[in-house]
């Protein structure tokens, strides 16, 4: 131990890499001094010491963006704030292009990147060979240069944000192993180490590669896994010199950059190989893995070919070093759903360095704050059920996970590994039916469905053929499926669909508190008789949404609440935290006991009142109302409302009869035009008719004005969030979702696209997909203004949205552009 050890503080950080000291820098920027981090060797000796030291600023999301930014100019003025040099120089970064796929990535990069604030310049080759003279550039159709990207060094980083922690009061201990989070009553109370034991209010586990395990034995599920991360270091190279940019190549899996007078070349292969230790040692600090020139070698191939010099070069350090990856690429934080006061950092995906200074930053606002400062959902932990940390499936997945940093980030590209994991009750029947399955939140959800080229239907699209097999062929424009889900977006307009929405979250709140407890976090009234339908907003104090919600009330004591598939875990986490010691209530999951088919169309009362003696009449059954009704021989809770825009309902019933159900409509529906429909046909249909979902038009940080969405307030009684509200409608907001249908029928919008007004950036689109209604690609986005917004200044304005680089006309719509009255609704 470099010093004594405390036997209590306020919070113990488990980890004393960059992420780590990070966090405890800022938790004393805000005031917390009582600040104690352990680290089982020496700082900065698990995965950061060997870390390639790359920060770029441009992320997928804004909120990513953000903390990139942030770690940057935290890196470049660390030296001044604490004397200690950790190596920040800014030279900028290049991304070459050798395809045309490519190549339109980058520009809807370059467009985006205008409204985040990172400059980024798209160059040709010509500009690459001056910025980089070793490059060969005669294959290259150009690249985007980012000029305020930069470099460090990892290891020193870590220890600059270690002194200036210690500096504003925290403690920093090496050589003192954490074996045990304490936990009682469903709290972290401390850890258990080799030296004692240490009480705290709070426990942060930034232990990397450990966390999992750690974790673990105290209940709590982090999915991350170590992979190997393979880059090399030369001997000089005549020519290399420190400042030049850094430089990736993704068609070719490659990054490279200047150190000193030598080179280092690294890559992010396509497959990659798990570290498969049963338990990473406790002891590996500054160690490497054997070196794997085998695995590398079709690297070498392509970094020789990218920079002739290494053709000759000789190789000073093979760097194999064990990283942490996750799921879905992204990065864990925030507090877990299993105990309270249990905290995560880790997980970082090779962007550990990069993200590390603006994470701790955002971690620590939520540990002070109680709850995030903004939009953190794209990494909170709490994105992931226990069913993820499952060590055979991690291994499965991280494999794949290295290789998507450079692979082309497709419209709705899903994963090829760990694929089955979840499914629904009619998963086998549906893939029969040509099902093309995308993955959510581990469940397999139908996206499309094949057509053999006989087909009944005719395709809709002329010259455009179905798509027979149930396999994607990524493009950023039309994809081969594009005459598939015109049939299904059709069909559930034009006569019937059926949809498998068993993915979909359901949550109970039963007890006799069940209406005070709910009524507290919810903006709209919740009083209402059992078997009425209602849609709210959950809010946090800040008034922006923590979930949209579908609350059925079946009884006076109790509510199932529909929630998106991928919120199950934290919306539940979010209603037992708030739930009072006094309080009557309990909350449960109910979605994996639960299927759920969705009938919707003109047709669907025909086909309903075909197969039920329930009166389904507009008089007997309105829109908003929800009770059981047979389905031939099996019994349904039956909820009309619709997610799509047409008359429908949502069946839901129990996992074992889901089955039956269907088969009872599918054999009902044949001569009404019934057609199995995907996820892609219900993202199409809900664009449409300006449905919002969680996690796109809504999150934390947009309230209901912003998002049109303040009639679903009911202002008479108190929720959280309500204060702020008020004030907001007082003041007014600048930022206002609209709908965008474009004047040209032929694009495709995906979402992530740049809005412009009068040819400036206004804002980029949240969702996007192609609108067969409406004969043309469809998008939601916010509009901002510098001052107050109006319906004058949205409907004063020229739009277009930034298609592959170039603006196409495209007309907003403050209501639905598809049944804005509701008619087909409530027929």
């Amino acid at each position: 131990m470099s010093q004594s050890l405390p036997t209590s503080t306020r919070v113990v950080i488990v980890g004393g890499g960059i992420v780590g000291c990070s966090l405890a820098y800022h938790l004393t920027q805000l005031g917390w001094k009582d600040v104690l981090v352990l680290e089982q060797n020496r700082l900065a000796g698990g995965t950061t010491w060997h870390a390639a030291g790359l920060v770029g600023r441009l992320r997928t999301t804004s909120t990513l963006t953000r903390i990139n930014k942030l770690s940057a100019e935290l890196y470049a003025g660390l030296e001044a704030l604490t004397g200690h040099p950790v190596g920040w120089k800014q030279v900028g970064s290049l991304i070459v292009a050798r395809s045309q796929e490519r190549l339109t990535q980058l520009r809807r990069t370059a467009a985006m990147s205008e409204w985040f604030g990172v400059e980024v310049q798209l160059v040709g080759p010509e500009v690459v060979r001056d910025r980089w003279p070793l490059l060969r550039t005669d294959d290259l159709l150009g690249a985007a240069w980012l000029p305020h990207d930069g470099k460090v060094i990892p290891q020193e980083v870590t220890r600059a944000l270690a002194i200036a922690a210690r500096n504003e009061g925290a403690t920093v201990v090496e050589g003192v192993r954490v074996t045990g989070v304490l936990h009682r009553d469903g709290r972290a109370t401390g850890v258990v180490t080799s030296h004692g034991r240490v009480d705290a209010e709070v426990v942060v586990l930034c232990g990397g590669m450990w966390t999992r395990d750690l974790a673990q034995r105290c209940g709590v599920h982090i999915p991350l896994h170590p992979v190997e991360h393979h880059y090399v270091v030369t001997e000089p190279i005549e020519g290399a010199f420190d400042e030049l940019p850094v430089g990736r190549d993704p068609d070719l899996c490659l990054y490279f950059r200047g150190e000193g007078d030598a080179l280092v070349l690294g890559a992010f292969q396509a497959e990659s190989k798990a570290w498969t230790v049963d338990r990473v040692p406790d002891d590996f600090s500054f160690q490497l893995l054997e070196p794997d020139w085998e695995r590398f070698a079709e690297p070498l191939r392509h970094g020789r070919h990218r920079i002739p010099a290494l053709e000759h070069a000789r190789f000073a350090r093979f760097v194999n070093g064990p990283e942490s990856f996750t799921p879905d690429n992204q990065f864990l934080l925030g507090e877990t759903a299993e105990l309270r006061g249990l905290f995560v950092g880790a997980g970082f995906n090779s962007v550990g360095i990069a993200s590390a200074g603006g994470a701790g930053k955002y971690l620590a606002e939520w540990i002070v704050g109680g709850e995030p400062s903004l939009d953190l959902w794209t990494v909170d932990v709490r994105r992931f059920g226990p069913w993820a940390a499952n060590r055979a499936y991690l291994r499965a997945r991280v494999v794949e996970v290295l290789g998507l940093h450079y692979q082309l980030a497709w419209p709705n590209r899903e994963p090829a590994t760990a694929r089955d994991i979840r499914r629904s009750p009619l998963h086998e029947t549906l893939a029969r039916a040509g099902a093309c399955f995308g993955v959510k939140n581990g469940w397999e959800r139908p996206n499309w469905f094949a057509r053999a080229a006989g087909h009944p239907v005719p395709s809709p699209v002329p010259n455009t053929p179905y798509a027979p097999e149930p396999t994607v062929a990524y493009a950023f424009g039309r994809q081969n499926w594009f005459a598939n889900h015109a049939a299904e977006h059709r069909a559930c307009r034009e006569s019937v669909a059926l949809f498998d929405q068993s993915a979909f979250g359901k949550l109970m709140v039963e007890g006799p508190d069940a209406f005070p407890f709910l009524q507290r976090l919810c903006g709209a009234n919740l009083d209402v008789p059992a078997g009425r339908i209602v849609y709210t907003g959950m809010f946090n104090a800040r008034g922006g949404f923590e979930s949209d919600l579908t609350a059925i009330r079946l009884a006076h004591d109790r509510y199932l609440l529909i929630t998106g598939t991928a919120q199950p875990t934290r919306d539940l986490d979010r209603l037992q935290r708030h739930l009072r010691p006094d309080d009557r209530a309990a909350c449960f999951d109910l979605t994996a006991a639960q299927g759920v088919l969705g009938v919707m169309g003109p047709n669907a009362r025909r086909l309903l009142q075909s197969v039920t003696d329930a009166d389904l009449s507009p008089e007997a059954f309105p829109f908003g109302a929800a009770r059981p009704i047979a389905i031939g021989p099996v019994t349904a809770l039956a909820a009309r409302i619709t997610y799509v825009g047409e008359l429908g309902w949502e069946l839901h019933l129990p996992v074992e009869q889901t089955q039956h159900a269907y088969e009872v409509l599918r054999d009902a529906g044949r001569h009404l035009g019934l057609a199995d429909a995907g996820h892609y046909a219900i993202q199409s249909l809900r664009l449409e008719k300006a449905c919002r979902a969680w996690g796109a038009e809504l999150s934390p940080d947009d309230t209901p004005f912003e998002a049109g969405l303040a009639f679903a307030i009911d202002w008479n009684h108190d929720f959280l969030g309500r204060q702020a509200l008020l004030e907001q409608k007082a003041r007014g907001w600048n930022r206002q979702l609209a709908t965008f249908v474009l004047r040209d029928p032929g694009p495709v919008l995906w979402g992530s696209e740049l809005i412009l007004r009068h040819g400036k950036p206004v804002g980029y689109t949240s969702s996007g997909a192609y609108g067969h209604t409406l004969g043309a690609a469809v998008a939601m986005g916010y509009v901002h203004a510098s001052d107050r917004i109006s319906a004058e200044f949205l409907d004063a304005g020229d739009y277009a949205i930034v298609v592959d680089g170039a603006p196409v006309p495209a007309t907003l719509h403050r209501r639905a552009p598809h049944d804005p009255d509701r008619r087909r609704i409530l027929a």
